[in-house]
């Protein structure tokens, strides 16, 4: 791990990405605009800048890699435009060097989260219903469940449905339930190489989920876990 990474001297670094098919007229600024947000009212903690798929090297360029200490990825439709260059950049920063990586909802199809966890990532289904998402809190111990309680509710969000085909999480720290009697392994940690990784499952484009205050505690603590800090 480069010596940069998670350092104690200064703010944690977050490279905040989006692919940018998120209805404007809910996240005017993309998802990655609330995550860079939502770091900003942590205060001095954070160093924030924001890329999409559009910019140069797809907004993920080495010095942009080598910068961060996260890396936050929302991905929707496009997920088999990322280039082979540019996954190949993403994993040799978290497994070499150390940087975080937390893919947001429907990144579960990504390919940088596909090739770290050698899995497919697979789930048996979804649901866009505007039912409700209760939030579990699993591991309460765990920083990134730090402020939580036993957990949350999510009055509109989308349904994803176990099995999900995934290695079992080194740490697990959410289980969301959902109306229909589904259950999903909602907020899963692992480590690769030198790099850490949450996956954070709440955030269908199309609800205000970035904008509840528990679900912008949990994103704000997966971003300082997985810097290592």
């Amino acid at each position: 791990m480069s010596e940069t990474v998670g350092g104690p001297s200064r703010p944690i670094r977050v490279l905040s990405w989006s692919e940018r098919t998120e209805p404007e007229s809910l996240y005017p600024a993309g998802i990655n605009g609330v995550v860079a947000q939502i770091l900003a009212e942590a205060g001095h903690d954070f160093e924030t800048r924001v890329t999409d798929l559009a910019d140069p090297d797809q907004g993920v360029s080495e010095a942009d890699l080598e910068w961060a200490d996260v890396l936050v990825w929302f991905s929707h439709l496009k997920h088999r435009q990322v280039e082979d260059a540019t996954l190949e950049r993403i994993l040799r920063h978290v497994q070499q060097r150390g940087m975080g990586f937390l893919p947001l909802h429907s990144s579960l199809d990504s390919r940088p989260f596909q090739e770290l966890l050698g899995h497919p990532g697979r789930i048996a289904g979804w649901r866009e219903d505007e039912k409700p998402s209760h939030v579990w809190v699993v591991q309460k111990d765990h920083p990134v469940a730090a402020g939580l309680g036993d957990g949350f509710v999510i009055p509109a969000e989308e349904m994803y449905a176990e099995p999900f085909n995934i290695p079992p999480p080194d740490e697990l720290v959410f289980i969301s339930s959902f109306a229909g009697g589904e259950v999903f392994r909602s907020g899963c940690c692992w480590y690769r190489g030198a790099g850490r990784m949450f996956f954070f499952q709440p955030g269908h484009e199309t609800y205000p989920v970035y904008y509840q205050a528990e679900v912008r505690r949990a994103v704000m603590n997966g971003v300082r876990w997985c810097s290592g800090r």
